[in-house]
């Protein structure tokens, strides 16, 4: 398995010395720069890539070997294979990136909002922080803050009773930080940053949009892209939901292993293939992670390795410490590692830690929600023990 770090590049406060001090080898990075919609350049990919590969000869050479993400416009979500302009436009930045050797592109089918939070700062016992998803503020600013209609709908008598107790006790301060954590974009997210309004505003278009057809326009999408990306070599990654349910009354269609089932049934190519993210995933308690990775081992091709821990209000959770989740980080590892072997040896699964506490420096430093360098250091040392350990060798 090759060990990757998530790069938001030559602004983002982390250099590439530090991934290389981390241990990881690959990188995994895209062009956040360029809008939704605007298709990637030969050029500017070439530009990134050189910026990443080509090291001084002192330096452990880097690879980009994953482009997260190319994000899809809010048009294909709404209209599916309608959106041609679109997905051909989707379709000429994949190029870019293939005809630049690299082979795996993630991507996510979220509508208006991407990975989402209510803290980003969660206090840990331990001192340091970490992202939350806190259900009864997450109700609070959907009721009493954005204000949706008919919201109530959503939420059962005691939830509901919850959220306004939740939403009395919160300081201005802490309403319009959760506002932020909301509808700004968390890094990496490939929605765009909004503010309330526009948030509403976004939201009104998706109004009467179903799961089913939410589904379809997947398909259709897939339809168009993935032959494309056979004939390009490109191996697709969908990232699941996170969290794996409806926000804000959205439908959302890669939250279980019968979501990727239908996918896989209706597009049945090797290409279209599974970012394995054990922290999306796993913020769903009926998902069995294990049981996933060893079923669909053959069509992942890139993973995000990472844990929660379910609080003690269903929906509620928080990153935890990779081993101190609620995941099976050693049963999915070992599937992965046997679905690998039966691979040729050039289709290695690339992993990366995600997330991660922000501790020690980074407490003092600005490295973003959710990718502190420290907290992901620690995760890629305790996965690359576990790796060790299953094999008796580190790769």
């Amino acid at each position: 398995m090759k060990q990757a770090w998530r790069w938001f590049g030559p602004d983002a406060g982390i250099s590439l010395d530090a991934v290389r001090q981390a241990g990881a080898t690959d990188i995994v990075s895209a062009l956040h720069h360029i809008p939704i919609g605007t298709a990637w350049s030969y050029e500017e990919v070439s530009k990134r890539k050189s910026f990443i590969e080509d090291s001084p000869t002192s330096r452990i050479r880097l690879k980009w070997s994953v482009v997260e993400s190319i994000p899809i416009p809010d048009a294909v979500k709404l209209r599916g294979a309608a959106a041609k302009a679109e997905i051909d436009t989707w379709i000429a930045s994949m190029k870019a990136v293939a005809d630049n050797d690299i082979f795996v592109v993630c991507y996510n089918f979220m509508p208006v909002v991407d990975w989402t939070r209510t803290d980003t700062d969660f206090a840990m016992p331990s001192g340091a922080t970490a992202m939350r998803f806190d259900v009864e503020r997450y109700a609070a600013f959907d009721l009493h803050i954005l204000k949706r209609e008919n919201a109530e709908d959503d939420y059962d008598a005691a939830m509901i009773k919850r959220a306004n107790r939740m939403f009395e006790t919160m300081s201005d301060v802490e309403r319009e930080r959760v506002t932020n954590t909301i509808v700004a974009a968390l890094p990496g997210a490939a929605t765009q940053s909004l503010t309330l309004s526009e948030f509403r505003n976004k939201l009104n278009e998706y109004m009467g949009l179903s799961a089913e057809k939410l589904r379809q326009n997947l398909i259709e999408f897939l339809e168009i892209v993935t032959p494309a990306a056979e004939a390009m070599g490109v191996r697709l990654a969908l990232h699941p939901d996170d969290p794996p349910r409806s926000l804000f009354g959205l439908p959302r269609v890669v939250s279980t292993a019968d979501d990727y089932q239908a996918l896989f049934d209706a597009v049945p190519s090797p290409a279209n293939g599974i970012c394995f993210c054990t922290g999306s995933l796993g913020a769903r308690q009926d998902n069995d992670l294990v049981a996933m990775s060893e079923h669909f081992v053959d069509r992942i091709g890139f993973a995000h390795l990472r844990a929660v821990k379910h609080e003690v209000i269903p929906g509620s959770f928080h990153e935890a410490s990779l081993l101190e989740g609620d995941a099976d980080m050693v049963g999915v590892v070992r599937n992965l590692l046997a679905g690998e072997a039966r691979r040729a040896p050039e289709d290695e699964i690339i992993f990366r830690p995600d997330h991660g506490h922000r501790m020690l420096g980074d407490l003092h430093e600005d490295t973003g929600p959710g990718y502190p360098a420290v907290g992901r250091l620690r995760s890629l040392a305790e996965l690359r023990g576990i790796i060790a350990g299953l094999t008796g060798r580190l790769n």
